[in-house]
């Protein structure tokens, strides 16, 4: 049974082309116009994942997620056109799960809804919550540790982090502040650029031959992603 989404937006090009996409990676769409019928439309079609543009007519993005979050604990991707960081605080502050700025890149938005869907349903995981093992890399989340082939590794707090965040999420594409979200919560700006030092250190410490990693794949462009073949 697919996952279903909710788009609400007033840009009906915006919905074409997201509907479109994301029926083709196996997502059921649908999608109002405006915040007016919010509520009401997620009680009729239960939707899996809301999408929320915060600029729309009428009642705005924000007052419609404080009136799902009164009632509803799914997850709220929230879009804005907006250019500064206000909307994205306050969004993320009243209960957002994550945000996209306009405009973005559909694979980006994919990958962001299958990462909050896979922690919304962790019972669907075939892994230990505690343990994750890949490619014979084991992360073990009770002692912090990671092991290759029996050998500890010694990772920092930050490096344990992000690679659990990760390993979490194999095969997808996180973008590098959405990697910061899941390692080590809200307070990080957007889009720091540490994350590039972290990840090299990493490979340094998990991959055969760093230079070029097949555990932890540079997406140019997007971000990262840990390569599961298991």
């Amino acid at each position: 049974m697919n996952n279903k989404i909710l788009i609400i937006d007033d840009d009906i090009k915006l919905i074409e082309l997201l509907s479109d996409y994301l029926q083709e990676n196996q997502f059921d769409i649908v999608y109002i116009l405006n915040g007016l019928e919010a509520l009401k439309e997620i009680e009729k079609t239960a939707p899996d994942l809301v999408i929320l543009d915060i600029m729309m007519p009428g009642k705005d993005g924000l007052e419609v997620l404080k009136e799902i979050r009164a009632v509803h604990n799914l997850p709220v991707i929230m879009l804005t056109a907006r250019g500064d960081d206000t909307d994205r605080i306050v969004g993320l502050e009243m209960g957002a799960d994550d945000y996209l700025p306009k405009p973005f890149n559909p694979r980006e938005l994919l990958a962001r809804i299958k990462a909050i869907l896979r922690r919304q349903h962790p019972a669907q995981e075939k892994i230990n919550p505690l343990i994750i093992e890949s490619n014979e890399l084991t992360l073990n989340r009770a002692s912090q540790t990671i092991e290759i082939k029996d050998t500890v590794i010694d990772l920092s707090t930050t490096e344990f982090n992000i690679l659990e965040a990760l390993m979490r999420n194999p095969n997808v594409i996180l973008s590098r502040d959405q990697i910061m979200n899941l390692a080590m919560g809200r307070d990080f700006m957007a889009f720091d650029r540490s994350i590039d030092i972290h990840i090299s250190k990493l490979r340094a410490k998990i991959e055969t031959d760093p230079a070029s990693p097949q555990r932890i794949k540079t997406i140019w462009g997007t971000g990262y992603m840990f390569v599961d073949t298991v």
